[in-house]
């Protein structure tokens, strides 16, 4: 599989990430997960996303433990977390509200469990999960630069940032963010025209995908945009060895310039191996728009 140098300073990922949002849904074991990155090792896929949030604060526990189950696996691995979103929960009454915090401090203890719950000294990237409204992005910086500096991460990024919000806290950095986690798929196009992209592809950052299936939207029977889809995907199929919708939507994603990462959200094998497939894939430029066409259901302007 391809490799990605996220940014001029930053790390080498798999081209596609396995993502562990929805890894507690169907209560898998250690020794389940444990194979199921076993596999994805196997296909290629090094890099593994997780978040502190991630099944309501318990998937990084469990995480951790399936990988240590295997020793060496996670020196296989490249490890990225994601904190900054506290909300109520079982694990967390005291909280009156779901709130961000990314001040320093607080990202900064947010590490140190993420740490001892991965049960390892530092993780690839640690990203910021989303703009908190209220902290200053010199805090932000602060707490971050010391991460770096510290060996507890190797690389800074953020997720859901905009432009703007990018740029300010890029610029109390000691070293570049590497790359910004964002929702981009077949039905939501707006980082093509608001800039997001652009900035990833001038910078040399690559960003990640969230959400690259549109939350299985892309599929609904009952949405005219899905529909339209899947009638321009049959009619393209055929070019591409029988490529499914789901192929071209990766493949569709993987050709933007700017060298995205999608995150994989399902546990299904059959279904990540069918990923991999579709990154093998190279959709002609004329495919590419028609696509962009359906999803929107307009010619381009």
């Amino acid at each position: 599989m391809q490799r990605i140098q996220m940014g001029p300073q930053g790390p080498v990922f798999s081209r596609l990430v396995y993502g562990t949002w929805r890894l507690l849904a169907t209560r898998p074991t250690a020794q389940e997960i444990n194979r199921r990155i076993n596999g994805c090792l196997d296909l290629g896929i090094t890099t593994v996303d997780t978040a502190e949030i991630y099944g309501k604060y318990e998937v990084e526990q469990a995480l951790g433990e399936a990988l240590a189950l295997s020793p060496g696996l996670r020196d296989k691995l490249e490890l990225v977390t994601k904190a900054g979103i506290y909300v109520p929960c079982e694990r967390h009454p005291e909280r009156r509200t779901a709130y961000y915090d990314a001040t320093g401090g607080r990202l900064a203890r947010s590490v140190e469990q993420s740490l001892r719950h991965l049960r390892t000294g530092r993780v690839e990237l640690f990203l910021v999960h989303r703009p908190d409204w209220l902290a200053r992005a010199a805090d932000t910086a602060e707490g971050l630069n010391r991460l770096l500096e510290e060996g507890k991460i190797a690389a800074a990024g953020v997720s859901n940032y905009n432009v703007a919000q990018f740029d300010l806290l890029n610029a109390f950095m000691s070293r570049p963010l590497v790359t910004n986690q964002i929702e981009f798929h077949l039905l939501r196009h707006e980082p093509l025209t608001d800039g997001t992209l652009a900035q990833c592809e001038r910078a040399g950052v690559a960003p990640m995908v969230w959400s690259p299936l549109a939350g299985g939207r892309l599929f609904d029977p009952e949405s005219p945009a899905a529909r339209r889809l899947a009638d321009a995907a049959a009619g393209m199929a055929g070019r591409y060895g029988g490529a499914s919708l789901e192929q071209l939507a990766y493949a569709w994603l993987l050709a933007h310039p700017s060298r995205p990462l999608p995150v994989l959200g399902s546990s299904r094998d059959e279904r990540i191996r069918s990923a991999v497939r579709a990154s093998e894939l190279v959709l002609e430029r004329e495919d590419w728009y028609a696509l962009w066409e359906a999803a929107q259901g307009r010619r381009i302007p």
